[in-house]
């Protein structure tokens, strides 16, 4: 088995105190990672919050899940990523994706391409940002970016932060497999909110074909790349089942695919740990994050599997 680790997404307090403070617990319960995620809304922007989380902890990595590659110039996002990783001193995590949410746009005026042509500008954007951790000045002559004898950022040492990509979708799955050290195995998102539509496309059975793509699309780097996988219902229960009943159907889920799907845990520390474990031998899947919510009540799962 690939060896576990756990990730709590936050999104506040939005105060300084409040939000070290949850830091240092979230590291003191043993997760790895604590990821912001970047969207035009009440929560924090991830770049600045991370970087106080970093200041007030000294073990916990902290990591975007993830900018939108659409929002910032992947020269601006790289020079950002090497500064916050100088400063955390190499506990960042960079999770990079090709936007997705409608309102993010909508509410901004960002143009909202088709699917495909922001993948394929992610695609472009993850090399420029890979070069910007070099020592040297590179040039890039693109599609969509053109860049002319820029010189790395600070601290650059040919070692860029873990790169994080994730999707539901063949193209993004694939995109991940070539240019990332980490592939999110995600519901696909392109109705651009989740709802009912999302829940089918996250049951186990869609979960092993896209590993298939991943690891098709990888080759012979598939056995170095980590597969994540956020969590989206997780409870603690000694009625799982009733909990699958009320929870699957309104996202066009049966109760059994409730229960089975990589996405939804419930049941004892004992059950979701077996389950945890049969992911990690039949998929590969090693690295799960929930909601900063459910951290303290499901960190007796994070110790007894890491």
């Amino acid at each position: 088995m690939r060896p576990f680790r756990f990730g709590v997404q936050a999104s506040g307090p939005a105060d300084r105190t409040g939000w070290q403070e949850q830091a240092r617990k979230v590291e003191d319960l043993g997760y790895s990672t604590l990821s912001v995620a970047d969207h035009f809304d009440n929560r924090m922007a991830p770049i600045p919050a991370l970087t106080m989380a970093a200041a007030a902890t000294e073990r916990l990595i902290v990591g975007t899940i993830v900018l939108a590659n659409d929002f910032r110039h992947p020269a601006v996002a790289a020079h950002e990523a090497a500064t916050l990783d100088l400063m955390s001193e190499g506990r960042f995590q960079l999770g990079i994706g090709a936007g997705w949410q409608t309102t993010d746009y909508a509410q901004t005026g960002i143009a909202l391409d088709r699917a495909s042509v922001r993948i394929a500008r992610l695609g472009e954007a993850v090399q420029i940002i890979k070069k910007c951790f070099a020592a040297e000045p590179f040039d890039f002559d693109g599609e969509y970016y053109t860049i002319a004898g820029l010189t790395g950022s600070p601290g650059a040492s040919d070692r860029h932060p873990p790169i994080l990509m994730g999707g539901g979708g063949p193209k993004m799955l694939r995109a991940a497999a070539i240019h990332a050290d980490i592939v999110g195995i995600n519901p696909n998102l392109a109705a651009g909110v989740i709802d009912h539509r999302a829940g089918p496309d996250a049951t186990l059975e869609r979960t092993r074909e896209k590993v298939g793509w991943v690891r098709d699309a990888a080759g012979d780097r598939f056995d170095a790349i980590e597969l994540q996988v956020r969590i989206h219902m997780a409870t603690l229960t000694d009625d799982p089942a009733g909990f699958a009943e009320i929870m699957g159907p309104p996202l066009g889920l049966t109760t059994e695919q409730t229960m089975a799907s990589p996405h939804a845990l419930a049941g004892s520390v004992e059950a979701i740990a077996d389950k945890l474990r049969g992911l990690n031998e039949e998929l590969g899947l090693s690295y799960f994050t929930w909601n900063a919510n459910d951290a303290e009540a499901l960190a007796p799962i994070v110790a007894a599997l890491t």
